[in-house]
């Protein structure tokens, strides 16, 4: 019997939509960047199903997004700085903001819990009202409770989708 910890579990989201010249169209370019997150202090654990949602913002390409588990003692800034090394073997150019883009890594949750410094905040902030995040993510840990929330991944995603009023202050009592 092996008293060992298990290794700290990461939410990792996954997007692109744009072709990259070796990997192919942007479903491709997520396959690709599965593979390329394991390494000898990454270990895949799940991956969702790949889906495609509309862009956020001024670009007009739809994305490809997934959402990978992965388990690593790397820290969460450790673990930042290897999503970005892999963004910019992938083409990634920082700069402007919404943007299309080759591949795009985000740490969305951390089983430590939360993180915040100066580069990172996990759990990721925008993630609760994503449902392009949400619904991989639902795929493969809707138990998972965000840190902050207290609420779990399903129970985000059920609220995120649910039809809601269109106006609150207009009934009449």
């Amino acid at each position: 019997m092996s008293n060992a910890m298990p290794l700290p579990l990461y939410a990792i989201g996954l997007g692109s939509n744009r072709r990259h010249a070796r990997y192919g169209d942007p479903r491709a370019v997520l396959l690709a960047a599965l593979a390329a997150l394991v390494s000898d202090d990454i270990e895949a654990v799940d991956a969702s199903p790949i889906i495609a949602s509309d862009p956020l913002g001024p670009s007009r390409r739809r994305y490809a997004n997934a959402v990978a588990l992965v388990a690593s003692q790397l820290s969460p800034p450790e673990m930042l700085v290897r999503l970005q090394e892999i963004e910019a073997n992938f083409g990634r150019r920082t700069g402007q903001r919404w943007s299309a883009r080759t591949l795009d890594l985000d740490i969305l949750l951390w089983s430590g819990g939360a993180w915040s410094d100066a580069s990172l905040k996990i759990p990721h902030p925008a993630m609760a009202q994503r449902a392009f995040v949400l619904g991989p993510l639902r795929a493969i840990a809707p138990e998972w409770q965000h840190p902050l929330t207290g609420r779990s991944i399903r129970q985000l995603a059920a609220r995120l989708t649910r039809p809601k009023p269109v106006d609150r202050g207009a009934s009449a009592h």
